[in-house]
């Protein structure tokens, strides 16, 4: 079921770094966002994909994990994602990617949960050092990375308390909360 998948689909930023994403996993995911829908079908994303060892420790250099989490730097050697989709943008066919961006992140990111991944859309990236590290052609606008990897975090939902606070926090076992508003609080109007 879609709703299932949805809620079992939570930023994760710890993974089993040791259990290996092969190439075609990466491309599979790639097709989902392919198929999904794009503004005017303009189609103008591109994706980096990468796998190996070297490319993901030059990846993973280049992000800020978990702002809400002061003292956490990122995950750790041995919770890395054990891959990346950089998602870039063809600046030859249009400047506006916001759209489709988001579509096309959350189709791979379903597609990963549905999988038994997981995975985190992180936009908190030092551009300049990532298109150097990676050649990235200079038409490409770097617009999101996405990690790739088997959980190993548990990520639960919470209800928003009285204080409004949303900040994601983690609890003393390790349990990584999202604090999500009742569906009361973001529905403005309903005229049926």
């Amino acid at each position: 079921m879609i709703s299932e998948l949805i809620r079992n689909n939570r930023s994760c930023r710890r993974f089993h770094q040791q259990v290996p994403i092969d190439v075609d996993t990466l491309k599979s995911l790639v097709e989902l966002a392919r198929q999904s829908a794009s503004a005017a079908n303009l189609q103008p994303l591109r994706y980096l994909l990468a796998c190996s060892p070297e490319a993901n420790r030059d990846i993973f250099d280049c992000l800020a994990w978990a702002a809400y989490l002061k003292d956490w730097p990122g995950p750790e050697e041995g919770e890395k994602p054990a891959a990346y989709i950089v998602m870039l943008g063809d600046t030859n066919q249009t400047n506006r990617f916001d759209c489709d961006v988001g579509i096309a992140a959350q189709s791979i990111l379903l597609g990963a949960r549905e999988a038994g991944l997981a995975g985190c859309m992180l936009g908190a990236i030092r551009r300049k050092r990532l298109r150097k590290c990676l050649q990235i052609a200079d038409h490409l606008e770097i617009l999101l990375v996405i990690a790739i990897g088997k959980p190993k975090e548990r990520v639960v939902i919470d209800t928003v308390g009285e204080d409004g606070d949303i900040r994601y926090w983690r609890d003393e076992n390790g349990v990584h909360h999202v604090p999500k508003r009742a569906l009361s609080d973001i529905i403005v109007d309903i005229r049926c």
